[in-house]
This record gives structure tokens, sequence and C-alpha cells, in this order.
């Protein structure tokens, strides 16, 4: 075979100069020739270890931690007799433990791994070797193989289809694996093979495919086949991928084109980018200024060591000689710096680490098992597929969801219709007026067709009248809907069809017309057959012009039996319509007008239009197009032109709408969400009016917005421009608004993004896919960001997959928030890649989502609870932890350095090593890990009612650089006492019998002690949410403690080990002495009573919003149990209303705008948070300031009231209390407080100073008055 000089000279070159494929070339039948190319076998491999390389490259992975690594270092160190003064178990133990449980858990997933990878590669394919079909296993498959598949089997390679059972060499395949999509799809080999049906004309096949080298463009192939002297042009319908499934196809041969990692399924793999938390790289700060703290409480007190050695030391050779090698006081420092190293080193101990991964494997297994994101219908829990991002779930800021199958059902519903200018679709009274769906009768009857689909419903009889009374535009419009799709149809018995549409739309399309009356019945590669009204017709299909994102338009040419040609045509409006010929002008008007209806209910449209051509015409077109296919170059674009040539001066039949159906609770999860400060961007690959649509049936767009800004241009100075005036109009309103208060300050900033933090009103930005890609340009992304973050809502329509991952790194590279991508189809994957925080539906669009996310559920509604529940108790309970832990350990350890400055810096332990090894092990371990997993500070119940609790997550207040110091110093606080009081008592106290009480030993188990009270006792304040297991771990730790220490201090274990324990009694004579026991009360109620002061002046002061709402609970409960007792008293008297206080705008165009509804405690939500956000609000304020970033719209307006006023957060001098009179209950409390909540809610001050508000008390809005 010899390949025709008029190859085009691109496809000579295999590789470049830098040995990147260009091009590939394979020649059927002929591995050695295909060999010398060194592609890729068929093999694949995810794993990362073998049983030789595993322990050695684990390893190496884990001491690329900075912790384990400081840990081995230091158990070096131990080894060193000259600097060691504790023994090498307290490190290696811990050490040994925590490298365990990781390579444990690395070697479990590799082993699934390599068990996945063998049984893919291990499945059996026929393969065409010597002119005989042999079983090879799949990694054996080499490229220019020629391959057997049958019905149902997987796809082992990226295939080029020869020959099929099916005539015209069809087959069917589904793309689940692949792209996400359920519908059966066709593809075609070429007419030159689809002969080639026998293994022995194949065995004979030597054709070489020159094609472009592997990608990972799913959608796309450009090749020549080159045989017998002939080029045959190559394209994507020709072609099966690895991870289809072949189906409805009794056997197909295909050769192999790209194999293993060169196919198209492994190219767009990718590798899923490795994430961590905040906390986790907050925390590798933290360790790295400890362990630079360390150091210096080394230095100083080897100084001390040295000094010492040399002024005092010196002196008492004769009773304290130097070790051996000692020669001078310097040298005695440096050995005692490398000494307090080792001793100190606690201060992070190796089981924050374990005890961090304890914590989220808990909190993982809370999300799995949380019923209430149980979907029954598909069987489906939650499950969080990563351990590693729990508490970062609670500081999440932007959602970017996709919109088909994630926020809708993706179940398509034929809902109305526009046919010549009438609209069908609507019930309509005597008088011609619309009838609501609950007084709508029933569903049209469709029994008159035995081959309608029972689950379809229609509620217009007008339109099936119309099919029976003979109307020809009717007729017309349902022949189109049944021949102007890609739908596969299969009858599995007689009558019972079954369709497999590309797309639920094109399969809600076809199943109208099926059930009025023109049944598609089964296609082959040039026919379509229908009954039309129960008469079979077989037209004849000429063409296909396939639907793509350019076009956004499907047409077929067929041909009637009648020999007329006709092309029928589907499409968005904003294109069909400006092909239509003028003649249609005044029906176009009117359809105009029943589209502008459909969208504004949100409804999908298409618009439908035919045209008649001449027999010589098609002929000429026909010609060009197969001369336009052929083409080895450019072969798109000329079949674009003849596509659009053709598409002109059609006639206007009418327009669909389908109904996309919002998934159960989307606009009350948005809602929720939207309170809680976050910021939800959708971004979908449909076109603007559906997405628009979609935005205002979930509530993200509302008639009350100000405006919404549609960016729509086509070049980079328009997107420009468009964003320019969209940043002017909000500057402008906002100056406006405010009468020019507060906005100047802003306006002076240096800072662009500050000053649209100011912005009042609120804001919607639409933007379309081209423009789109102009503004994520290097020299505009940072225009669109800030106008995008200025806006309340933003919708991106027509967005590829990358563009979707683009828009995701933006936010993270500037604005430096938590982020979370959330969607159901393979176009999403990169987007959940890319984000903090992926998150999968598992919908109705295959598994690929769920497969690359972190987290996955059934339904968007469940990420209300992911978050605000799971996602802030992970966060809160993460940081108490921290806070607890730092704390413990650094009162823990900071006693060694007080006792250096009084045993002469000698590296002595005030605590005996066994005491050191098990502290964090055993007696403080359980009692913080209990805390970790089970704290709460209000029930789940309270945070979904009230958003904003969630908001300390976001600006992370909780745990950070500032809470990090202050536990510190209590820690540091707690060591001086825990040192200096006990050591105060004992030199001057004595035993009963009138004996010294001071002695090491009996000093070390009284400040062991107390250190194991007063933390514990200091847990107990800190636990929120007490459970069996908290009490249990709490004073069983406490009784471990004693139990461990009478046993090592008896007379048993001396006997065993006697020079291990040496110290025989010592803790019973010392826990015997009355002078100890007050000694450890006394450090324990010093070291415990400011804290238990401070926390108390401040939920006195400066409550935070988790304390009013749980005095919120317990004020309710009383109020119940109270009204219980009392007897409703009728009003008499006046009828005056509360309105007499106020006399201000009421809640009518509140309730009329529908946002107050299907909200549990909405509006007590709102009103009730907003007091305690008046501080989180300043914080994020300084934050946008600090770090660039857009403040959300609602930011200004929560600090001004309706006239202009600031809000002031205190009450009015001289005013100290407030009495709240609700049901009958009067309730005192701080003035500041509810009156905060009261303005901030827009209550208004009356006369007498009494305001109005909707009471924080209440279930419902109830009227409060408050007497301030």
């Amino acid at each position: 075979m010899t390949v025709p000089r008029d190859m085009p000279e691109k496809w000579r070159r295999v590789r470049g100069p830098g040995g990147a494929e260009e091009e590939r070339r394979v020649r059927a039948n002929a591995r050695e020739y295909n060999e010398k190319f060194q592609y890729a076998s068929n093999c694949i491999k995810t794993s990362k270890y073998n049983i030789v390389t595993f322990l050695p490259v684990n390893l190496f992975e884990q001491f690329q931690e900075v912790a384990n690594t400081y840990f081995l270092f230091l158990l070096i160190l131990q080894l060193i007799p000259q600097i060691s003064s504790l023994s090498w178990f307290t490190t290696i133990v811990p050490l040994v433990l925590v490298l365990t449980i990781t390579a444990v858990k690395d070697a479990t997933d590799d082993y699934f791994r390599h068990k996945s990878d063998n049984q893919v590669n291990n499945r059996q394919s026929q393969v065409l070797i010597g002119g005989v079909l042999r079983q090879e296993q799949w990694m054996n498959v080499r490229v220019g193989d020629i391959i057997k598949l049958e019905n149902n089997q997987f796809v082992a390679a990226d295939l080029l289809l020869l020959s099929s059972s099916e005539p015209h060499g069809l087959c069917y395949i589904e793309t689940a694996e692949l792209d996400g999509e359920t519908n059966m799809k066709v593809r075609q080999a070429i007419p030159v093979t689809s002969e080639l049906g026998d293994t022995s004309k194949l065995a004979q096949f030597d054709g070489e495919v020159i094609c472009e080298p592997p990608n990972n463009k799913l959608d796309k192939f450009g090749g020549m086949l080159y045989w017998k002297e002939n080029k045959y042009p190559l394209s994507n319908q020709n072609m099966l991928l690895r991870g289809c499934v072949l189906r409805n196809t009794e056997w197909c041969f295909g050769l192999v084109i790209f194999a293993g990692p060169d196919t198209k399924l492994m190219q767009n793999s990718g590798r899923t980018k490795f994430k961590r938390t905040s906390i986790d790289r907050l925390m590798n700060t933290l360790v790295l200024w400890i362990f630079g703290f360390l150091v210096c409480m080394g230095v100083i007190l080897a100084i001390g060591n040295a000094i010492w050695e040399h002024e005092v030391g010196v002196c008492f050779q004769i009773y304290l000689p130097w070790d051996e090698g000692v020669h001078s006081a310097f040298f005695s420092g440096f050995l005692s710096f490398w000494s307090y190293i080792i001793i100190l080193n606690t201060v992070v101990p190796i089981s924050l680490y374990v005890s961090v991964e304890v914590i989220r494997l808990g909190h993982s297994y809370f999300i799995n098992w949380d019923k209430k994101m149980y979907c029954a219908k598909r069987r489906t829990p939650a499950e969080a597929r990563t351990t590693t991002l729990n508490e970062e779930l609670g500081q999440v800021e932007y959602i970017f969801s996709d919109k088909t199958g994630t926020l809708t059902q993706n179940i398509m519903v034929f809902s109305k219709c526009s046919v010549n200018g009438h609209s069908y679709g609507d019930m309509q009274d005597m008088l011609g007026h619309k009838v609501e769906l609950r007084e709508r009768p029933e569903p049209v009857d469709f029994s008159f067709n035995p081959l309608a689909d029972p689950r379809f419903q229609f509620w217009d009889p007008s339109l099936l009248e119309a099919v029976n009374l003979g109307d020809p535009h009717v007729h017309e419009f349902f022949r189109l809907l049944s021949l102007c799709h890609t739908v596969m149809s299969e009858e599995k018995s007689e009558g019972e069809l079954y369709y497999k549409a590309q797309s639920p739309d094109e399969g809600a399309l076809v199943t109208a017309a099926r059930n009025f009356g023109f049944v598609f019945r089964s296609r082959t590669p040039k026919t379509i057959t229908v009954h039309e009204l129960g008469r079979a017709i077989t037209y004849q299909l000429l063409a296909i012009l396939d639907f793509n994102n350019i076009r956004k338009r499907m047409s077929v040419i067929v041909r009637s039996p009648e020999g007329k040609i006709r092309l029928y045509c589907k499409g968005a409006d904003t294109i069909l319509l400006e092909r239509l010929h003028p003649i249609n002008q005044d029906l176009t008007n009117v359809t105009t007008d029943h589209l502008n209806e459909y969208a504004g209910e949100g409804l999908r449209t298409l618009v439908l239009a035919y045209k008649d051509l001449e027999e010589s015409y098609y002929e000429d077109w026909s010609e060009r197009l197969h001369r336009a296919g052929s083409a080895p170059e450019a072969r798109e674009d000329r079949l674009a032109r003849l596509y659009d040539e053709v598409e002109h001066d059609m006639m206007l039949l009418g327009a669909t709408a389908i109904e996309d159906k919002l998934q159960h609770g989307v606009p009350e999860t948005i809602a929720i969400l939207t309170l809680a400060n976050i910021k939800i961007w959708v971004l979908t690959g449909d076109k603007q009016e559906t997405a628009v649509n979609i935005g205002y049936s979930c509530k993200m767009l509302t008639d009350d917005m100000t405006e919404v800004f549609v960016v729509t241009g086509h070049t980079v100075l328009e997107v420009r421009e468009e964003l320019r005036k969209a940043r002017e109009k909000m500057m402008d309103a906002s100056r406006s608004i405010g009468n020019g208060f507060s906005y100047q300050e802003k306006l002076s900033s240096s800072k662009f993004t500050s000053v649209l933090e100011a912005i009042a009103g609120e804001y919607a930005l639409v933007i379309n896919g081209h423009s789109l890609a102009h503004a994520l340009e290097a020299d505009m992304e940072v225009e669109f960001l800030e106008t995008a973050c200025a806006c309340k809502a933003v919708i991106c329509c027509r967005v590829t997959p990358l563009q979707k991952a683009q828009v995701v790194e933006l936010v993270k590279k500037y604005k430096k928030a938590v982020t979370l991508a959330i969607g159901d189809g393979a176009n999403d994957v990169s987007m959940i890649k890319t984000a903090h925080i992926g998150v999968g539906i598992s919908g109705q669009e295959g598994i690929q989502a769920v497969l690359a996310s972190d987290y996955s559920f059934s339904q968007f509604k469940f990420l209300q609870r992911l978050l605000l529940v799971h996602g802030r108790w992970s966060y809160l309970r993460m940081c108490k932890f921290l806070c607890y832990f730092f704390y413990k350990n650094f009162a823990f350890t900071m006693v060694h350095f007080w006792f250096g400055f009084f045993c002469g810096f000698s590296a002595q332990t005030v605590y005996d090593q066994y005491f050191i090894t098990l502290y964090n092990i055993v007696y403080t371990s359980l009692p913080v890990l209990a805390m970790g997993v089970f704290d709460q500070d209000v029930p789940e119940q309270r945070s979904m009612e009230y958003p904003k609790l969630y908001e300390p997550g976001q600006l992370n207040l909780l745990f950070n650089k500032r809470e990090f110091f202050i536990c510190i110093a209590q820690g540091i606080y707690t060591s001086v006492l825990m040192f200096f009081i006990p050591y105060g008592v004992f030199a001057d106290a004595t035993r009963d019998d009138g004996a010294q009480l001071a002695d090491y030993q009996s000093f070390a188990v009284t400040v062991a002690t107390s250190l194991v009270i007063v933390v514990s006792v200091q847990i107990g304040l800190d636990t929120g949410f007490w459970t069996a297991i908290n009490h249990f771990f709490i004073w069983g730790s406490l009784a471990a403690y004693f139990a461990i220490l009478f046993a090592m201090h008896s007379d048993g274990l001396f006997q065993l080990f006697p020079n291990q324990f040496r110290f025989v009694g010592n803790a019973q004579n010392t826990l015997a002495q009355p002078t100890v026991w007050l000694t450890i009360a006394l450090t324990t109620v010093v070291c415990i009573m400011p804290v238990v002061a401070f926390r108390f002046l401040k939920l006195d002061l400066k409550p935070e919003l988790s304390d009013t709402v749980r005095y919120t609970q317990l004020v309710r409960k009383k109020q119940k149990t109270q009204h219980r007792c009392m007897r409703r008293v009728g009003r008499v008297g006046s009828r005056r209303s509360g309105y007499a206080f106020s006399h201000q705008e009421g809640f009518g165009e509140l309730i009329m705008s529908g946002k107050n509804m299907r909200l549990s405690s909405l509006a007590l939500s709102s009103f009730a948070t907003r007091p305690s956000a008046g501080w989180i609000e300043t914080l994020r304020k300084k934050k946008g300031s600090d770090s660039s970033t857009a403040a959300s719209p609602s930011g200004a307006a929560d600090k001004t009231l309706k006239d202009g006023r600031p809000l002031s957060p205190a009450a009015p001098s001289g005013r100290s209390s407030v009495s709240i009179h609700l049901h009958g209950v009067q309730i005192p409390h701080h003035t500041r407080m509810y009156y905060a909540r009261a303005t901030a809610a827009g209550g208004r001050r009356g006369s007498g100073g009494a305001v109005t508000a909707p009471c924080p008390l209440a279930h419902s809005s109830t009227t409060c008055l408050l007497f301030i």
C-alpha cells in the first residue's frame, strides 16, 4: 500500500523537533510497522506503588510533611546520650504510630487502585491476529489491531469503526462514562469499509490512517484513510471512544487508533489537584512560628546554663562534675540547648496531626450517615469522598453551580406551543381567561392512540381538536417534530416504543408528536418511518444538518413518498427568526409575543420552520456538500457555509415551550444561602434566555432588583465598555441613594474595589460565553471580577467546561475566598476539580461529576444542610479543638521553662518521663477528641433558621493568628501559676508529721495533678454540647490519670522493674497531705476564674450571635411553659394597632413579592442576626479593603436606616434596660442588643422611645414593643 503524493505536508511529520507527536500514522494489521512509532500500549496504571517501592516511596512522601521531618529530627537528637534528657520511646512510639496509620491508609487506597486497574486491564477482547479472532486481555491490545466488539461490551480503545451487523455500517453506543450522557448515540462506518463484514476480508485490509495526535477533545476528530490509492475523510462520527458501551448492535469491527493513556477518556481524566484547607495552611505557618519560639526558649535556657556553669557550677565540680567531653561552660550551654529542644518539643506534639485526622474522619461519617440528606427516590445517600475538607465547608463564600440537572431536574416536559399564531397549552374559561393549574380538569385523553406514551400529559384539548380537524399547520408542526431529530427508537414489544435521545429536549418533543398522532417509529441511515394518525409513511432522509453551539439549530432534508423535497428546521429564536422569508413578518410578530410569554414563565423555547427545495437546486447543493465533506482541510468551515446557504428564506411554523422543572427546594435553598452571605454564580451551557428564566424561577433574579446588566459584546472593546457602564450605573445609583453620606469617603479610596463595596441596591450580571471569553483575558479579568462581585447574582451563559474552570480560578486568584463548585455532568468536572470544594450531583447525566467530586448527593437542596449544619459544625469543632490543644500543650510545656531557672538550667524535667509520654496520648487525648467530634454551639434547626451564624467561618474568626496568640497567652499564664503556686507553697510547707514537704517527686506529682485537673475543667468550660461520651472521656481520663499514677508508684511495679519505678509510695504519700490538695485547689481556681469571669462579661456585654440564639431558645422554652399556665385574656377598648407608634411603610410589598414565602423563620433569622452582624460586617469591610475584595451589596444597607441615618449599635445614653412584652410575658434584657435588632430589622423609634419590630423571640413575625 502506498500513500498518495497529495497527502498534506503537515501529516508527513510524525514527531516535531521537541519529540511531541504532531500526527498519528496507523496501518491496519501491521504490528511491526506501528511499533516503530513507540505508541503507548493499552495498559492503564492509576496506582502509585508496588510491593518493592511502597515502603521507600511512601516514607519519602510522608517525610515531605514538615511535622514528620521535625519529629524525626527530634528522635535522632534523643538517641544522642550527651543531650538526651528523655527516653527515645517518648517520641518514637507516637511517630511510628502516625507513620503506620498513614501508610496503612495509603496502602489500602492504592490496593483498590491496583484492583481497579487489574479489573480493567484484564478484560477480554477479540483481536484479529493472523486472520483468526483470538481472546486477548485489554492490556495486550496494540495500536493498529482490528478488534471485534459485541452487544453491551465496553469499547477497549479509541477505534475507527470499520463495519457492523447493522445496515450501512451503523452502530449505537452509550457514552455515560465518557461525557455523562445516558442517551444513545449513533456512529457509522465509512461506506468503503462497511462491507468488510467477515474476518477474511478484514485480515486483508491494509489501509493506513493518518490523523491528529492524541488530545482531549471528545467531540472532534480529523483524519484521512488511505487505501487502494484513494483517500477517505474521517470524522468523529466514525469513531468509537474508549469508555463507550455498544448497544442494540450485534457486533462491530474497529481499528485501534489510540490506546491506553492516549485515549480521549484518559486524556480527559487529568490529575486531581491535592486540596488543602485554609486551616491546614495556617497550621503549617503556626508550626514554623512555634518552632522559632522553641528555638528562642532553647537559646535563652542555653545562655542561662552557660552563665550558671561559669559563675556557679564551676564551684561545685567536686559534687556536680561536668559530663565526659564537656570542657567549658560554653560547650555545656550548647549541649543544654539541644536538651531543651527535646524537652520543650511537646509544644507541637505529633498527636495533634493524628487527632485532626480522626476528627475529620468522624465529621465525614456524620455526613454519610445523615438521613436528612438521603434521597429515598434514588436510594442515594450523601457521601463525603474526602476527609480533608470538612471544616472548609464552613467557610464558603462563593458557589458556582451548573444549571441543567443541578438546579433543574433535567426532565423535560412539553408544556406549550404556538402554531400559526395560535398559542396552545393554557386552559381558558368561557370568558377567555386563563385557568390556574389547580382548577384544571382532567388531562387530554390520548386513549385513541395505541402508541401514545401513558406518562405524557397535556392540559389543552384544543390542540388535539385541531389535529383531529385536520388543521394543515398543526399537522405540519407535529410532522416536523417527528422527523427533525436524531432520536433512536427501540421497540421492545409490539407497540411499546422506547426513545433514546441525545438530549432530554429532543425526547420531549418527539414524545409530544407521538401522543398527538405523529409517531416516530424507526429509522435507517437513509429513511425515517412515521405513523401519521395511524398510517405508516416512510420518508427518504437526504441529509442531517446537525446541531452545534455555533449554529444553535438543526435541520433535516427529507423526500416524501410523493417525491417532494422539504427542509425542516428547529432552533433558537435568535438564530431562526432572522432566517425566515419576509412574507412571515406578521406571523413572526405574533409568535415572538408568544415566545416572550413562554420565556417569562421560565420555559425553554425553540422555533420551527420549513422550506421546500427544488430538485435541481438540491442536486447541485448535495454535490457541493459531498465535496466539502471530503475536503482535507477547513472541512467544518465549508460545511457551515453550505448549511447556512440552504437554511434561509424559510417559512415559520410555530414554536415549542418545554419546562425543565426546578428541583424541589431550590429557591428556598438559594434564599437561605444568600442570607448566609454566600454568593451564587450560575455557569451554564444553556442560552441566555433560558438561564435568565431559571434565574427568576429560583429567585436568584427578582423584579425588585435595581438593575440586571446583560453583557453581550462580541469584541474586547464592546465587553470592556459594557462592564464600565455597569460599574458607573452602580456607583451613580449609590451616590443618589446615599445623598452623599459615607460614599464620598469610599470614593477617595485608592482601590477601585472598595468603591464598589459601598453600592446600594441589588444588581445582577448576565454574560454570554463569547463575551466571557474576552472578559477572562488578562487585561480585563480584574474589571470583570470587580463588576461581578458587586452584584448579588451572576449568570454566565453558553460557557464551555474550560470557561467554567477559568471563572472559578479567577475568583480563587483575586478574592482569596473559599469556593465551591457543584454540577452533575461531565462538562462540570473541570470546574469541580478547580474549586476548593467540589460537589457532584448524582442525577441524570452519569457519574463523572460524582467521581471527580469531594462530596456528592442527589439534590441541590442538600447543599444547604451540608454547609450550614455539617460545614459550620466542622469548622467550629476544628477551631475549638485547635485552640484548646495549643492551650493545653503550652500550659504543659512551659512549666519546664520556668523550672529551668531553678535547676541550674540543667535540662531537668518537672514531670517524670511516663507522664510526659502519656499526657497527650492518654490523659488529654480523648476529651479533646470528643469535643472535636461532637460539640455544637446551637442545634441543627437553629443553624438552618439563622444563616448569619455561618459568617464567622467566612471571616475566619474562630481560629486565626489572633486567636492562636490568645490561646498561647492563656497557656503561658496557666503554666506560670502551675509552677509558682506549688513552688511557693512547698518552700515552707511541712507534712502532717512535721517533716519537710518539699521534695522533687512530691512537687512533680502536685504540678502534674494540678495540670490534669485544670485542663479537664477547662475543656468542660469549652464544651458547648454535652453527651455521655464527653462525660465518660473527661472524667474517665481523670480517673485513668490517678489509676496510672498510683500504679507507677506501687510496690508491684517496683518489684518487676526496680530500675524504672524507684519512687515507691510517693503518690500515695503526697496526695494524702491536705496541703497538697489545697495547693491543687488554689491553682485550679486561680487558673480558671479569670477565664470564667472574662466569658461571663463577654456574654453579658458583647454576646455573639450564637449566644443570642441560645438565649432566645431559653426564653422560648420559658415562654411556652408560662403560656400554658396563663389564661388567654380578650382585649377590650381601643382598637388601635401597633402602627400608632410608627406610621411607616408596611410589609405589603414584601408579602406580594413572595420573598417571605416558604422560608422557615426567615424573617426571624434575618432580623435577629443583624445586630450581632454589625461587628462581623465591620471585619468584613476591613478584610475587603485589605485584600481588595468586594463585599455584598447588602453590607452597606445593613449600616443605614431607610432615611439614610447610620445605625447605632448602642442604645441612647441614660437608658439601661428594656422591657419586651410578648404574649403577656415580660422579659428584661439589655437595651443595646434589642434596640440594634429592632432598628436593623427596619423598626422605628416612636414617641416615648418605643420601637416596633418583628420580635426575635417569637417563631413568627410577632410585633414587639420595646420601651426604651
